[in-house]
């Protein structure tokens, strides 16, 4: 059974313009997993962007509970390139109370927006 539905809408380029004039903000909002590909390559901007778009929907999905951690939702890559959600500590409690036992992701980005949608499922 479906528990929650996000999405989220990130404009690349005031994403982009927002980090280089934060220079330590990828840090605060994505761990070190999350600014790679499985290879090690840096994400670009683009990437990074539809990331955070993802990690806004999952909030949305909770019904956007207070006390989420940023580093407690990422969004990694498998080795085929496939992104999925993995969550931990104050992310993993809401999803919990929730009854959110399996995330469906999808991530795009076309035209300078990037998009995320997050479907979570009752176990």
């Amino acid at each position: 059974m479906i528990v929650g539905v996000g999405v989220d809408v990130v404009d690349v380029a005031r994403f982009s313009a927002v980090l280089r004039r934060t220079p330590r903000l990828a840090e605060r909002l994505f761990t070190p997993r999350e600014r790679t590909r499985p290879d090690g390559t840096p994400l670009d901007d683009t990437s990074l962007a539809v990331r955070f778009a993802a990690k806004e929907a999952v909030a949305k999905a909770l019904g956007c509970p207070p006390g989420m951690a940023w580093h407690d939702c990422e969004v990694v890559s498998l080795d085929s390139g496939r992104p999925v959600l993995e969550m931990t500590w104050t992310v993993a409690a809401a999803a919990a109370d929730l009854g959110a036992a399996a995330w469906h992701l999808s991530l795009t980005h076309d035209g300078g927006v990037a998009v995320a949608y997050v479907v979570a499922e009752s176990g």
